[in-house]
């Protein structure tokens, strides 16, 4: 399952540091704490989506084409910029919390400078594939109905934020033209996505397409229009939304699905891996490295994976053993998707009910095994009928502020189908509490951090701890029937059954029907959820390798840290410092660690 993240730039900004102008200053460097607000400034202006999400609202207004050639110009100059802005202050000479912000930064930096060499071909950027502006997974396209119901991301608050949301939208008219002029460009390069993508990317916008505005999602907040608007602003902003939804957002989805279908599907491409593409192999070790934070070849993970697998299904093995299922592990697996007794649910929200149970279960133990909770609101909601075909289950951040709930979204196609096999109290702790809300809720509301990081993301930190969530299970009072341990092993082969799958398809190992045969083999899937988990990261590179890796250092932590501290140790002070600075990459963690530890003893 995944946390709603995007794809985050570092973005270069100009600062007043002249190059050569070394600081001086050991504690609280106000210059160093200028650079880090003004990066972050920059960074929200330049991209003002991830600026909403993150709920600075400055720039509601704004969306930009960020995959066409002038902007990627811009993000190199800032890039280039920004390096020569660090190398003014010696890290030494800073407090500790600054010299990890330093070390975040350059990190940042170096990634950013890595992704953006061309491809060996020349013909492609590396650091994000701007011949591919959206996919079946993630782009504006679907962003822009989940922001624009009304109960995303952006606010509809006053009339002001109405007129922002109508500026932004209007902008997608010329969004679809620029992302069809580079589509189109990939065409003629042979840069394009696979065609088990593009077939579901095509009925994804043909149901943003309706008969009438008001059907609309984008109709939402019109019907949710606070009653204390004037008379003048309501109708207004009703006229106002109607046509932008008849003139400007629904013929652009229509555009989109008719160029799709017509012209893009014929040439999309009938092969599974990025290595596939022009330069595919360098960018797929690129994403390996900036998705784990790690020097580990795909070669490497790969073997992980096997290795993890095996495990796991050793275990799987014995709880079978124990429920005196007489047949193999597969029809163990089919048992367990296939039989009734597992799908006891009439309603969605009887799905929902059953998943605030789970949360209102571990209540009394997380005090034990964390210190510090997160006072950011926590909502589960079902996830979208517009998208819920495609997504998996997934957390949405919420604001400190108050304003924004953290939001645990369940996708429920069909009640009557949904199993409780399927690892429900596992998904609850990994996407929900104490998972990805605590992890960053506790990064957003720490007013200690500069806030470039407090919403700043690594899958390998966030995807692993939360991952690293699950296995705590036991510890908070879940996993007391074989069929909830065997859910949390599913979960667990499931992401290690990603490292096999992720490297196999993009170094050409395995075909996307290889790898959703694979998938199916080593865990109760069925072939619906495990082809759209294959064809997630067909088109998502290295992103899936990030939870299993992240979890397993983590692990490796905790375990180093309990028999090197012996009677000192205590586990809600190693998750609260694991907690308390925030996400970043595993190499600058474990350092971070380490130095804890020292202190402990």
């Amino acid at each position: 399952m995944k946390k709603v993240i995007f794809f985050i730039t570092l973005i270069v900004i100009t600062t007043s540091c002249k190059p050569g102008k070394i600081n001086q200053v050991k504690e609280d460097n106000k210059d160093f704490a200028s650079l880090l607000d003004k990066y972050y400034d920059e960074r929200m202006h330049m991209f003002p989506l991830e600026a909403t999400i993150n709920g600075d609202n400055r720039f509601n207004n704004l969306l930009p084409a960020d995959f066409t050639d002038n902007y990627y110009t811009k993000l190199k100059d800032f890039f280039n910029q920004y390096k020569v802005s660090l190398s003014t202050f010696v890290r030494e000479k800073l407090n500790e919390n600054d010299k990890i912000s330093y070390d975040i930064l350059k990190y940042e930096i170096d990634m950013g400078i890595e992704g953006l060499v061309n491809h060996q071909t020349g013909d492609a950027d590396l650091y994000d594939n701007k011949y591919i502006p959206f996919d079946q997974f993630r782009g504006v396209p679907l962003l822009l109905g989940q922001m624009g119901g009304g109960t995303g991301n952006q606010p509809f608050k006053t009339p002001t934020d109405y007129d922002n949301w109508l500026q932004r939208a209007a902008a997608f008219s010329s969004w679809t033209d620029s992302a069809i002029v580079y589509f189109k460009k990939g065409m003629a390069v042979k840069y394009v996505l696979p065609k088990a993508a593009v077939i579901k990317m095509i009925p994804q916008m043909q149901a943003m397409i309706t008969d009438s505005a008001t059907k609309s999602l984008f109709y939402g907040p019109i019907k949710s229009m606070d009653a204390t608007f004037s008379e003048t602003d309501k109708k207004r902003l009703t006229i106002a939304y109607i046509n932008l939804i008849n003139q400007q957002i629904m013929p652009s989805y229509k555009k989109l699905a008719v160029f799709l279908q017509t012209e893009y599907l014929p040439d999309a491409r009938n092969t599974t891996g990025i290595n596939a593409l022009p330069g595919g192999d360098k960018y797929y070790a690129y994403t390996v490295k900036y998705w784990t934070t790690t020097n580990k070849t795909p070669d490497e993970i790969y073997k992980i994976g096997i290795s993890e697998v095996k495990r796991i299904r050793d275990k799987m093995e014995l709880i079978k053993s124990s429920v005196q299922f007489k047949s193999d592990l597969k029809a163990f697996f089919e048992f367990m998707k296939t039989d009734k007794r597992f799908m006891p649910y009439k309603s969605a929200s009887e799905v929902l009910d059953a998943f605030h149970n789970i949360q209102t279960r571990i209540d009394p133990n997380l005090i034990k095994m964390f210190s510090k909770t997160p006072k950011t609101k926590f909502e589960i909601r079902q996830t979208e009928a517009f998208r819920a075909a495609s997504a998996s289950a997934e957390y949405y951040q919420g604001l400190p502020d108050g304003t924004r709930p953290g939001i645990f979204y369940v996708p429920i196609i069909d009640a009557t189908k949904f199993n409780v096999t399927s690892g429900m109290e596992s998904l609850f702790l990994h996407e929900a509490i104490p998972g990805h809300h605590y992890q960053m809720s506790l990064q957003m509301e720490n007013d200690h951090l500069p806030k470039f990081r407090r919403y700043i993301w690594y899958g390998a930190y966030g995807e692993g701890y939360a991952l690293y969530c699950e296995s705590l299970g036991k510890e908070l009072g879940l996993y007391t029937d074989p069929w909830q341990q065997m859910g949390a092993l599913r979960e667990e082969i499931h992401r290690a059954i990603r490292l096999v799958v992720d490297v196999a398809m993009h170094t050409g190992k395995m075909t996307r029907e290889e790898a959703i045969k694979y998938n199916m083999d080593n865990e109760a899937i069925s072939e619906e959820d495990a082809t759209a988990e294959i064809e997630r990261y067909m088109v998502y590179p290295g992103q899936a390798l990030s939870y299993k890796i992240g979890e397993l250092k983590i692990r490796e932590l905790r375990e180093k840290y309990n028999t090197q501290l012996g009677n000192k140790f205590k586990l809600s002070d190693f998750h609260d410092e694991f907690l308390k600075d925030g996400c970043m990459p595993l190499k600058i963690l474990e350092k971070k660690m380490e130095d804890w530890a020292k202190r402990r003893q």
